[in-house]
């Protein structure tokens, strides 16, 4: 594992994206603790994503633009209804269903996630010369290890903004600046 796999996948995992976006709104919203599930599942998806890309897969997908565009069309849709689910949310009449992504959730979300594609097509560049099964358990552990301290850092800095967003009308900016910033994620989808 070099440096450069390492500061490619840090850099490309904790720069804003739909992960970034959802945690960091959850620690605002449901706090640190009740978000660890959440956490946990990015940080397990990230690393399965990771690895089935180092097996192939990722070239898969580049050879069947049908098979991308389903993805892709899925992928857009989850992030719209979730920033939809963003924008609605109401500080003060906080509905009794609301609550964070589960563990599954959380997993399942990184098979529509175009940044993690992203980042690991990407990052397969670095360990080219691996064995496949080499280079599945390589980006597995380097996506999960290091997604796991970002997951925990925007979480955290969720969780410290919820004091500031105390406010109703604070909070309803932050979240309605999240759902915009998530919306802008699902167009990014087909370029």
């Amino acid at each position: 594992m070099t440096a450069a796999l390492l500061g490619f996948v840090f850099l490309g995992l904790f720069s804003p994206g739909p992960n970034v976006i959802l945690l960091t709104a959850s620690g605002a919203r449901f706090g640190f603790r009740a978000t660890v599930p959440h956490i946990l599942g990015v940080a397990l998806g990230v690393g399965i994503t990771a690895g089935v890309t180092g097996l192939g897969i990722g070239a898969l997908l580049l050879a069947r633009p049908g098979l991308t565009l389903m993805l892709k069309i899925a992928a857009c849709a989850w992030i719209l209804w979730m920033a939809r689910a963003l924008w609605l949310s109401d500080p003060v009449d906080r509905d009794a269903r609301a609550r964070p992504f589960t563990l599954i959730e959380a997993v399942l979300f990184q098979w529509v996630n175009p940044k993690v594609w992203a980042v690991a097509l990407a990052a397969t560049a670095f360990v080219a010369d691996l064995a496949p099964g080499a280079k599945a358990v390589t980006l597995a552990l380097t996506f999960s290890a290091l997604n796991l301290g970002v997951c925990l850092f925007w979480t955290s800095a969720g969780a410290l903004l919820a004091r500031l967003l105390a406010d109703p009308l604070r909070w309803r900016f932050f979240m309605r600046g999240m759902a915009l910033a998530l919306a802008a994620f699902s167009v990014l989808v087909f370029l």
